[in-house]
């Protein structure tokens, strides 16, 4: 199956446990990929034969800053649920969500959390 992989998404959002993640919020970056035919639109070279990328860019970016949870795993699931609700043409998606400056002291990694769903997880 083919697949459009989109990364680095970038967004500042309200989600986390600790009560200054809610209040000063923070940066998330996050990755998809998606899995659709797209062998109609590589022998018609026409947008409507594809997914039009630019909306899950516009969808994640909405659901990061406007989501008030306090797990990240909430926020992820959230996002690869309304990523297949809102495409026909989706069958499966991969969402991959980091947190580049989680609020851990002498920490100066990233939190990553990974989910993937298909339309029948719905």
């Amino acid at each position: 199956m083919d697949f459009i992989h989109v990364t680095g998404i970038r967004c500042y959002g309200y989600t986390g446990y600790l009560p200054e993640e809610k209040v000063l919020g923070q940066w998330f970056e996050v990755d998809v990929k998606l899995w659709l035919d797209i062998s109609t639109a590589a022998k018609t070279d026409a947008i409507e034969d594809t997914l039009d990328y630019r909306s899950v860019i516009s969808l994640v970016q909405h659901l990061v800053k406007t989501s008030k949870f306090v797990l990240v795993e909430r926020l992820v699931s959230t996002i690869a649920d309304s990523i297949l609700q809102e495409s026909d043409r989706i069958t499966q998606v991969q969402v991959t969500l980091s947190k580049p400056a989680a609020p851990i002291p002498d920490f100066g990694g990233k939190i990553s959390i990974e989910v993937t769903r298909t339309k029948s997880d719905l």
